[in-house]
């Protein structure tokens, strides 16, 4: 009965873990979007490069753990019960780990390096575009990890 009511806990934390973690992306000011900022300017430099996906490391072990672990909850009874969540457990998380490290493959991306208006020289990174050359007029829209390049119309 000890060991149900642990796993019961661990799995209400782990839910309430992964919950908090999913944010809206409604930030801290209570759900008013920043205006979008628009910069122009000219394409100084661009170099191909690699880029991983964003996602936060160790997440497919996390799930992977948790569904094996449910998964052993429903074999057995007593300690056969609690063997079988635990080597679930385990077997899932090496199988999710795996899972997204197969899938973690570098994404073909563009380093943009563009001057200002202003003369102020910003780089921004983004998936490849090929439409976009050395010399030509942009805007720059958005700002930090939102921030990307579009040719001027």
């Amino acid at each position: 009965m000890k060991h149900r009511i642990v796993l019961s806990a661990l799995a209400v934390i782990l839910v309430a873990t992964l919950t908090a973690c999913a944010g809206g992306g409604m930030g801290m000011g209570g759900g008013n979007a920043a205006p979008v900022e628009i910069r122009q300017g000219r394409i100084e430099q661009i170099t191909d490069v690699q880029v991983h996906h964003p996602h936060e490391l160790g997440v497919g072990a996390i799930l992977g753990g948790a569904g094996g672990a449910a998964i052993g909850s429903l074999i057995g009874a007593g300690t056969g019960r609690d063997v079988a969540i635990a080597v679930g457990a385990i077997a899932g998380a090496v199988g999710g780990q795996y899972a997204q490290n197969r899938f973690d493959k570098p994404k073909s991306a563009q380093q943009i390096v563009v001057r200002l208006n202003s003369g102020v020289l910003v780089v921004v990174t983004q998936p490849t575009n090929p439409n976009l050359r050395k010399g030509q007029r942009v805007y720059v829209e958005g700002s930090g990890s939102n921030a990307h390049v579009v040719l001027q119309q």
